[in-house]
This record gives C-alpha cells, sequence and structure tokens, in this order.
C-alpha cells in the first residue's frame, strides 16, 4: 500500500538530508543579507567618491531592490515550470557574475544597471529557497525553519558588515563586491551536491525520472520507496483562483500583500538607511558601519528566537506582538540616535524585532498555496514586499534633501509595522487560514 509522501514529510522526525537541505537554504539566505547591505556599508565610501546627492544614494539602494522585485514576480514563478533546484542554481550564477562587475562600474549609472541585475537574482531565488526549506520541514518545525532563514539574511549581513569595514578600509569599496561575488562562485558547489529538488514539484509535475529520483530523495530521508506518484488532493484552502496570484481567499492575499508591502519598507529603511544616517547624526563611519552590524547581530538573535516560540505558539499571534514592539523599537532609535552607547543598545533589539517580523511573513505565506503554485504565490508576495523596500529607501533619500530630521524618519517609519499588525489580522481573520493555523498548532 501506497504512503502519502507529504504526511511522511509532515509528521516523521526531520533527517539529517532534511536538516542539511534547510541549513543550505540558510546559507543562501545570507547572500541575500550580504548584497542588500553591500551597498549600505559603502554608501558613504561612494558618496564621498563620486559626490552623491542624498537622493542618487536612495535611487542605488533601491536598485538592486527593484530587481529582486523583478525576480520575485516574473522569475520565481518559473520554478514552478522547470523545477525549483534549477531556478537556484541560474540565480546564484546571475548574483555572482553582477556583484563581480559591479566591482569595475565607472558611472553611477552602470552600477544602477548592475545592481538591478544582481537583484533579479537574488529576486528569483528568493522564494524557491523559501519554499524548499518548508517542503524538507515537518509541521512541528516548520515555522522555525523558515524564521531561520532570516537568521541566515542577518547573519550574512553581519559577516559581510564585518568584512566590508575591514576591506573598506584597506581596499575600498569595489572590494566588497568582488568579495561578495567570490563568495557567491564558491556557495554553487555546495548547492549542487546537497540541495534536492522540492518533492511536491517531483510529485506534482513528474518530469523525466521522477520516480526514481523521488525514491532517491525517500531513501536519503530515511522512508521506504514507492511505486507510483499520486498527487495529493488539493483542498479548499490551497485552490488556486482564475487571476493564478491567490490561495483562496482574495482578502486573505491582499492583506498579506500588504504586511509583506509594510514590513519589508520599515526593514529596508532601517537597514538601508542607518549605517549613512548614524553618520549624519554626528558618529563616525566606523560607528555606523557598527550600528548596522550590530542591527543584524540582533536580526540572528530575534530569527533565532522567533523561530523557537513559532513551534510553542500560534504564529499569527506572536507575529502581531513582534509588529507592535518593532513600531515602538524604531520610535525610540529616533530619539536616541545621537547617543553613541543608547544607539547602538537599541539597534541590537530593534534588529532582533524587525528580522523576527520579516522571518514570522515568510513562516505564514508559503501555508497558503498549493504545491503546484506555491513559488509563484510566495514569490508574488515576496515581490510585494519588494516594492515597498523600492519605495521607502529612494523616499527617504528625497525627504533628506528636502530637509527633514534623521529623528523625523525613524517616526515616520514606524508607522508601517502598526499597520501592518493590522494586515496580518485580517488575513488570519479568515476563516480556512484559521482552520490551517489550527492543523499546524495540533501536529506541534
Amino acid at each position: 500500500m501506497e504512503f502519502e509522501i507529504r504526511r511522511a514529510v509532515d509528521e516523521s522526525p526531520m533527517s539529517r538530508f532534511q536538516v542539511v537541505a534547510v541549513l543550505v537554504c540558510i546559507l543562501l539566505n545570507m547572500l541575500d543579507g550580504f548584497d542588500v547591505l553591500a551597498v549600505a556599508f559603502s554608501a558613504s565610501h561612494l558618496s564621498s567618491d563620486w559626490h552623491l546627492t542624498g537622493k542618487e544614494v536612495g535611487l542605488l539602494l533601491s536598485a538592486g531592490l527593484f530587481g529582486m522585485a523583478g525576480g520575485s514576480l516574473f522569475i520565481a514563478p518559473l520554478a514552478d515550470r522547470v523545477g525549483r533546484r534549477p531556478l537556484v542554481i541560474a540565480c546564484l550564477t546571475i548574483i555572482a557574475c553582477g556583484m563581480l562587475v559591479s566591482a569595475f562600474a565607472q558611472n553611477l549609472t552602470q552600477l544602477v544597471t548592475l545592481r538591478a541585475i544582481t537583484g533579479i537574482g537574488i529576486g528569483g531565488m528568493l522564494a524557491s529557497i523559501a519554499v524548499i526549506a518548508s517542503e524538507y520541514s515537518s509541521n512541528k518545525w516548520r515555522s522555525g525553519a523558515i524564521s531561520m532563514q532570516s537568521a541566515g539574511y542577518a547573519l550574512g549581513a553581519t559577516l559581510g558588515g564585518a568584512a566590508s569595514a575591514y576591506l573598506l578600509t584597506h581596499f575600498g569599496w569595489r572590494s566588497v563586491f568582488v568579495f561578495g561575488g567570490v563568495a557567491t562562485a564558491l556557495v554553487l558547489p555546495l548547492v549542487l551536491f546537497c540541495l534536492p529538488e522540492s518533492l511536491d514539484f517531483l510529485v506534482q509535475r513528474k518530469p523525466a525520472s521522477s520516480l526514481g529520483r523521488v525514491n532517491a530523495i525517500l531513501k536519503r530521508m530515511g522512508h521506504s520507496a514507492v511505486t507510483t506518484l499520486v498527487a495529493p488532493v488539493v483542498t479548499g484552502h490551497e485552490t488556486q483562483p482564475s487571476h493564478g496570484i491567490g490561495g483562496g481567499s482574495l482578502k486573505r492575499t491582499l492583506c498579506i500583500w500588504a504586511a509583506f508591502f509594510c514590513v519589508m519598507a520599515g526593514f529596508y529603511f532601517v537597514m538601508s538607511w542607518t549605517p549613512k544616517l548614524l553618520v549624519q547624526a554626528g558618529l563616525s563611519a566606523v560607528q555606523g558601519i557598527t550600528g548596522g552590524v550590530l542591527l543584524n547581530v540582533g536580526g540572528m538573535i530575534g530569527c533565532t528566537v522567533f523561530s523557537v516560540v513559532a513551534a510553542r505558539f500560534n504564529v499569527t499571534r506572536l507575529l502581531a506582538a513582534f509588529l507592535l514592539l518593532s513600531a515602538i523599537l524604531i520610535a525610540l532609535f529616533g530619539i536616541v540616535l545621537s547617543t553613541l552607547n543608547l544607539a547602538l543598545v537599541v539597534s541590537v533589539a530593534l534588529g532582533a524585532l524587525i528580522s523576527a517580523c520579516v522571518g514570522g511573513l515568510y513562516a505564514i505565506t508559503p501555508r497558503l498555496y498549493a504545491p503546484h503554485v506555491r513559488a509563484t504565490g510566495v514569490g508574488w508576495a515576496i515581490g510585494m514586499g519588494r516594492a515597498g523596500a523600492i519605495i521607502a529607501p529612494f523616499t527617504v533619500g528625497t525627504l533628506l534633501d528636502s530637509g527633514w530630521s534623521v529623528s523625523g524618519l525613524y517616526y515616520l517609519f514606524s508607522l508601517p509595522f502598526v499597520l501592518a499588525v493590522l494586515f496580518v489580522m485580517g488575513a488570519a481573520s479568515d476563516t480556512k487560514f484559521d482552520v490551517i493555523q489550527q492543523a499546524h498548532q495540533a501536529a506541534q
């Protein structure tokens, strides 16, 4: 008698093979953390070298995010057709090339273009690794595993910030991009050997040799082989409407999109602009980078705590609490940012909270989509978040040029996190979503 593959993964303890697959996804998210912050850490040096205005710095910071939005919206959905793993490999190649060529940019236009191209690779990759991490995790650890991907982002940004501080001091801003490109290229062999294809994709799409590939994966997970591949019945909460972007309730889909937009706008404002704004508030360039690094140190702590707690409590309510606390801490940071010791302490707590919020959104979203549209659904949600991330840095540059105070910017960007609470609760108010949440809690 055939056993249901999905149920075997959901209900069995995670094997070493599954843990490695999730860890590779976390490592890939580290590249996102370093790449996004590479320009943020280099902003002061680039401004000085090329005599950039605040608006031009904002454009540069937004360029990579614009590419990520395009990658999430138009490249990520290809994973539902060609497979998650091939798309990840192709996107990694784009990222490595984009970072390396960025080191040789001769003007702002060239660098903005290259940042957008690199962003396309990152945006296309992120949805696939979120889906793979979700599908290879058991029910008990699924929310935690996806949240830990955000810890990977923070870890990549932290290590990248430390490396950037050294490289900027001794070799200039171009060396930061060389470092990122080489690091990405070195990860490719690991992905080729250790990142499996999505089981759900193989079962649903049945590409060539799919049965043999599924049984090889099942063997490495410690499960029995199957003789046929039977796709699971799609339940009501996983149906795909005709417009091809939702997962059942249009209200829930729009609420998740709006939540991603608000959280990503606030997150990328804090992460992208804080190193430079600390300098503008009176701290040194090194202290500004230190503040940026500490934000990401806090991010690792926050995502780790969230991933552990999410295995025991309702993820939606936990996320709402973190969102409210994030709004408070952002406003507080605006008050203390010119006082070095207080600013550095608050930056750790702030980084912990806002990174956990991103991890919470990533944990919720894959549950809303059936396997055959999961990469598309997650990719579109991330893409909507990237839209907020694009607008935020450019808006900040414009506001600075018009005379806004640094503190006022932090007060302003505390508001998206308050709005995100309403959107998250709006998504959770969907009856079908509540049923899904209860089922996951029962399994845990």
